[in-house]
């Protein structure tokens, strides 16, 4: 699933804004990488722990040549996932259901008052008239021009 993907799944939950949902994901990721680029952990319960990692200097061997050569100190970014994600991707703990959209109360509201119009619509009966068929003119195929003939050359 790649970030645009994640946005789309995460839509409906925002109303079916994208805009909205692609400003929450970008929320959340700035947000872990700040406290990441600053030394702090982000730990999520139950996913797992974002973590900077400071890596020594080592000794290593380009595979090409055979040489070896000396590999600078570097920081890298480490996800350490939670017992409860460990369990679920093993199979060992089942996940439970995806969380539902919340369904605006607006909606409701209106479908009570379209309702109560079809009511009041289906107590007084009106002779309404046939609707009158529109008429479709249909249009006349285009001419064509007749393919010209190869002239055979001596």
């Amino acid at each position: 699933m790649n970030k645009a993907q994640f946005i789309a799944a995460l839509a409906p939950h925002f109303n079916g804004s994208k805009k909205d949902a692609a400003h929450a994901v970008d929320v959340v990721f700035d947000t872990i990488v700040r406290n990441m680029s600053a030394g702090n952990d982000v730990m999520i319960n139950d996913f797992g722990k974002f973590k900077k990692v400071d890596r020594k200097a080592r000794m290593g061997r380009n595979p090409f040549t055979g040489e070896t050569i000396k590999i600078k100190a570097s920081k890298k970014a480490r996800f350490l996932p939670a017992k409860a994600l460990k369990e679920i991707i093993a199979g060992d703990r089942k996940l439970g259901p995806a969380p539902k959209p919340e369904v605006k109360a607006a909606p409701k509201a209106a479908a009570k008052k379209a309702a109560a119009k079809k009511k009041v619509a289906k107590k007084s009966p009106a002779k309404k008239k046939p609707a009158a068929k529109k008429k479709v003119a249909k249009k006349a195929p285009a001419k064509r021009k007749p393919a010209k003939k190869a002239v055979k050359r001596r």
